[in-house]
């Protein structure tokens, strides 16, 4: 019996053996290949020639955004070349300074015996500031915080060497 077990698996393997072996199976495959190698071959074009990138310098930095509305000067302002207003070039900057003021959104504020501050949404989360901080990339420093809004001063290019303080706000908005 165990011998008729034996037989039966030996020839069992010897059919499977068998049928793997097939004469002309890849025939078609191996005539697909030949005729693909007798074609011509085909010439890879030269890469282009590198152009190095040619670095621009920005030099209207200092002057009025385009996207903002210009700044009322009165005539007097105008001729008048020497004035005090200036935005201080021996200060350290502070974080928000590297953002737009129009980028942030008052949304509340919170006081205690140490003073009032406002929460501002802007430059990827919420800030607390407190009067006398800086804010927004005109020199911008806040000068009144209530519970309604924010006001600043700002102090902007109004021609060459002079300077002019423009008032702005940041009000509450509803919702954050």
């Amino acid at each position: 019996m165990h011998n008729n077990k034996y037989l039966i698996a030996l020839s069992f393997s010897a059919l499977l053996l068998g049928g793997c072996q097939s004469g002309n199976q890849f025939a078609d495959l191996q005539e697909f290949m030949d005729q693909t190698r007798a074609k011509p071959r085909g010439q890879i074009q030269p890469l282009p020639k590198f152009v190095a990138y040619e670095a621009f310098t920005y030099s209207a930095a200092g002057l009025r955004s385009p996207f903002l509305p210009p700044v009322a000067v009165s005539i007097d302002d105008e001729f008048s070349t020497e004035t005090s207003v200036r935005p201080d070039a021996n200060r350290v900057k502070q974080f928000l300074e590297g953002f737009d003021v129009a980028s942030f959104r008052m949304v509340g504020s919170m006081s205690n015996e140490q003073g009032m501050w406002a929460l501002l949404r802007g430059a990827d989360g919420v800030h607390r500031v407190k009067v006398g901080d800086y804010l927004g990339t005109n020199h911008g420093r806040i000068t009144d915080i209530d519970d309604q809004e924010i006001r600043i001063i700002e102090i902007v290019p109004s021609g060459k060497d002079v300077w002019v303080e423009r008032p702005r706000s940041i009000g509450l908005t509803e919702g954050g």
